[in-house]
């Protein structure tokens, strides 16, 4: 008989090796990363939106797994999904058969955007936003995408040709034919539909990378042009929807837009399962699926098990009966109200923006010689270090987990759990002040670590 296997043991014997273990067999630069910011800490378990050290300390998280846990960690209702869906022994994944809970999930998904039909389960984001690029080509017939400046769809090779960071596609050459506009430049929209052979405009309703939300009336404008030109307009709301931005869907703050295309992805499974949605028309579904011959054209091998379906159906419960998405639009605009507050106090704190708990806190150039000099320092050196100056004492001192927003950024983004109320704006508020206090008072331990980080960016030239 096999020795049994103890994952408890496991971890308890091998757990600490984690840093060792990444630098050894998986992407060496993280843990060097971690270790140079002072983010190699050893997280032990989560609940909520917290996390706990082996001494019990908590670390509030402001990140949510980059907004895969949009209910926090370990949420009863999704985990006792799972633990059901595994007890019920299920017939999953046979492939000649048509299982309930794929379709329970889909007619639930389009429940909240009822001008579209159909969906295809994938496994992530990115191929969420694969399936709404190949179906847009196949129903269209024609080659070419248009998306907007420093927009984020994905790292596979179609979403990163809609990727707006040179920096993720550097190396990668060469990609689908593609075209970047600036987000809401609808005079360089129209020059490209003209050309006759573009399939779609796919867009971020609010831009992950610096939390830049889509000009008012952009959207519904777009979507004209593309109709009047037999273009489909692509959403992808990987990180935005689900209840995000204060509505189910971000694009649904401007009245009259109707996406031929949406993606969802991360938070759908509560954090437990990889999964993605492309949720489409009728029609478009027709053109890809347009024989018997055709049925596994697109395919996931993974992209409805049983797991992914449950736990979507348990996150959507969740998001009804406990009222998510109106807390996040609430608790988003006390936390951007008393973060803009703060503005004019920090003369290095330039603006808050974003739509419910989606938020960019952008950094610039101060206006006193002091501040200005040490800032024009930073800048030489690398752009964006100043925003990691932030987040790090933010994580050291005060046991709050965020992110800089972007490649060069002098950007925050907070994208917490949905769940948080007052008590966390609190501690999140109290904590930023008191690094923005420091930070203009021109000494102590965090130019310190500027330095620290300015040598670092110079010897990586």
């Amino acid at each position: 008989m096999s020795k049994k296997f103890d994952l408890a043991a496991l971890l308890a014997d091998r757990g600490g090796e984690r840093y060792e273990l990444h630098a050894r067999h998986l992407n060496h630069q993280l843990p060097r990363m971690l270790h140079t910011i002072g983010f190699d800490k050893m997280y032990e378990r989560a609940q909520g939106a917290y996390f706990y050290d082996a001494d019990g300390n908590d670390y509030l998280d402001m990140l949510a797994g980059f907004g895969v846990m949009g209910l926090g960690r370990h949420h009863p209702v999704v985990r006792k999904a799972l633990h059901d869906v595994l007890d019920a022994e299920l017939a999953d994944l046979t492939r000649f058969d048509c299982a309930p809970l794929p379709g329970l999930l889909a007619e639930k998904l389009v429940s909240y955007s009822p001008h579209l039909d159909r969906v295809f389960f994938s496994n992530s984001g990115t191929e969420a936003v694969e399936t709404a690029l190949k179906f847009a080509r196949c129903a269209t017939g024609r080659p070419r995408i248009v998306y907007c400046a420093h927009a984020f769809h994905g790292l596979t090779t179609g979403s990163l040709s809609v990727n707006g960071e040179d920096c993720f596609r550097d190396g990668f050459a060469p990609l689908l034919p593609d075209t970047a506009i600036a987000l809401g430049d609808l005079a360089a929209l129209e020059r490209e539909l003209k050309r006759g052979d573009v399939a779609a405009l796919i867009v971020e309703p609010v831009q992950g990378k610096g939390v830049h939300e889509a000009p008012p009336g952009f959207l519904r404008a777009a979507q004209e042009l593309l109709r009047r030109h037999k273009a489909l307009l692509i959403a992808d709301e990987v990180q935005t929807g689900l209840g995000r931005t204060g509505d189910f869907y971000a694009y649904q703050h401007e009245d009259g837009v109707e996406p031929d295309l949406l993606c969802v992805a991360k938070s759908l499974s509560g954090g437990y399962v990889p999964v993605g949605a492309t949720l489409g028309k009728d029609w478009i579904f027709k053109k890809v699926f347009s024989s018997m011959d055709r049925v596994v054209v697109h395919s996931a091998s993974f992209g409805s098990n049983a797991q992914a379906m449950a736990a979507g159906l348990a996150v959507l419960s969740v998001l009804e009966d406990e009222e998510v998405v109106a807390n996040a639009r609430r608790t988003g605009e006390e936390l951007k109200a008393r973060l803009a507050a703060l503005v004019d106090r920090f003369e290095m704190l330039h603006e808050v923006r974003g739509r419910g708990l989606m938020i960019g806190i952008e950094f610039g150039r101060p206006s006193s010689l002091g501040l200005r000099s040490r800032w024009t320092m930073l800048q030489a050196a690398r752009k964006g270090l100043f925003a990691q100056m932030v987040v790090v004492p933010l994580l050291q001192r005060h046991r709050i987990l965020t992110q800089v927003s972007g490649d060069r950024l002098e950007v925050i983004k907070l994208i917490p759990p949905l769940i948080i109320g007052e008590r966390e704006v609190t501690r999140f508020v109290d904590a930023f002040t008191e690094v923005m206090e420091e930070a203009h008072a021109g000494g102590g331990l965090m130019w310190d670590f500027g330095r620290t980080l300015m040598k670092q960016a110079v010897a990586n030239r």
